[in-house]
């Protein structure tokens, strides 16, 4: 059985719901947020995962008791849509945040003040698309310290290696500019995988140059969406696909080999749009959840070998994420 935890999808239109029934019923968790909301991030501290962050349409909410209420904290942000919100995973009070516009902010002090960094991104389509570039993700790199890594959506990939401070643009190679996610291998120094509305791409130097794994040749759709490392395995990577944005059908795939090979997983029915989030936690690495962007959600509790659906359905879901939760809760 897998450990105590609660579920959390953030939804355009609706806000923060929760379950804490493995996901087979939710209840809106919105106190303090308009609950017509579009969230599309959700963040959790890395050390006390009753504190979590929401990206909303009208900037960034805090939740000091696991999303029985918000706080509202004013930022530059608050008349921007917010993609992308992400703790440093040693320093849980420094947290980074993406926007569409494409920007990227920093807050210090656990998202109190934030501070817009020069990162110098496009604020139209570098290509010929009716969409303004967002930043869809944001990670770190465990094995450079100050390492910061950023995915934009129509407008590549970029890199800080001081902590935010100064950002290169790193998009060689790149068959796509539409970067939706991407991996960090932690036991491969430098090595990346990122999804794009084209495939997937590779880089082994921490996003100078990337090469196509030509999914095409091996996968139904190229279309790709989030990419997670299984929380056990590092060397396990499971992607979302679909046949477009929203799509009307879409497939969870894995790899142990970097892209050599793919295990298609057997999800129970085949769902109604593009996979759009899956989530994990070291807590429980058996325990995995998927959802497409229309409102199908699943579970796994054997790392993937085999799902469930579960009961509830949304409507556009944009992210997801389990945490471990209980008595002995931090």
């Amino acid at each position: 059985m897998p450990i105590s935890h609660r579920v959390y999808a953030g939804i355009v239109g609706q806000s923060v719901w929760r379950s804490d029934d493995q996901g087979e019923t939710f209840q809106r968790a919105s106190k303090g947020m308009f609950p017509e909301s579009d969230v599309r991030a959700l963040a959790f501290h890395p050390a006390v995962p009753r504190i979590l962050f929401a990206g909303t349409d009208s900037g960034v909410y805090r939740s000091d008791d696991g999303a029985d209420s918000w706080e509202h904290l004013p930022s530059p942000m608050d008349a921007r849509q917010i993609w992308s919100l992400a703790f440093h995973p040693s320093q849980p009070e420094v947290l980074f945040a993406g926007t569409c516009p494409a920007d990227l902010f920093r807050s210090l002090d656990g998202g109190r003040t934030w501070k817009l960094l020069e990162a110098g991104m496009p604020r139209k389509c570098l290509v010929d698309a009716p969409i303004i570039p967002r930043v869809t993700c944001i990670h770190f790199d465990p094995n450079v310290r100050e390492r910061i890594l950023a995915g934009v959506e129509i407008a590549g990939f970029y890199r800080s290696d001081d902590g935010g401070e100064h950002w290169r643009y790193l998009s060689h190679g790149l068959g796509s500019l539409d970067i939706h996610d991407f991996a960090v291998l932690p036991h491969s120094p430098g090595t990346l995988v990122a999804t794009t509305n084209r495939g997937l791409f590779l880089s082994a130097d921490a996003g100078l140059h990337w090469t196509s794994l030509n999914v095409e040749h091996h996968l139904p759709w190229s279309y790709a969406r989030p990419c997670i490392l299984d929380a056990g395995d590092m060397t396990t990577l499971y992607i979302g696909i679909g046949n477009g944005p929203p799509g009307s059908r879409g497939a969870l795939f894995r790899t142990r080999d970097l892209g050599q090979s793919w295990q298609r997983c057997a999800l129970p029915n085949e769902p109604n749009s593009t996979i759009w989030n899956l989530a994990a936690c070291p807590a429980d690495p058996s325990l995995l959840y998927v959802s497409t962007i229309n409102g199908e959600v699943y579970r796994s509790v054997d790392r993937g070998d085999s799902w469930t659906k579960t009961g509830h359905e949304f409507g556009e879901v944009r992210a997801l994420a389990w945490i471990p939760f209980g008595p002995k809760t931090p």
